[in-house]
């Protein structure tokens, strides 16, 4: 079974967030825990999301084959 680190929300709560809860769960892939009636709902992703879909986006840092960059010529940035 899936864990939730978050606070039950009642589900008046869910009633007018839904999609915004919805929208979290698929982002972070935690489950949301609902209370209703003093019975409680999970509400899971049907698939887990990927680890790698969840890293942080960092501009500025090389994406590509590590590989490319043995090739590439530098001598016009190299100053002795």
């Amino acid at each position: 079974m899936a864990r939730t680190h978050s606070r039950p929300v009642r589900a008046t709560t869910l009633r007018a967030d839904l999609y915004g809860i919805l929208d979290r769960v698929l982002e972070t892939g935690e489950p949301a825990l609902v209370e209703r009636k003093g019975k409680q709902l999970l509400i899971v992703p049907a698939a887990p999301a990927s680890k790698l879909s969840r890293l942080e986006k960092r501009p500025g840092f090389i994406t590509g084959d590590p590989r490319d960059l043995v090739h590439l010529d530098w001598s016009s940035e190299w100053r002795p």
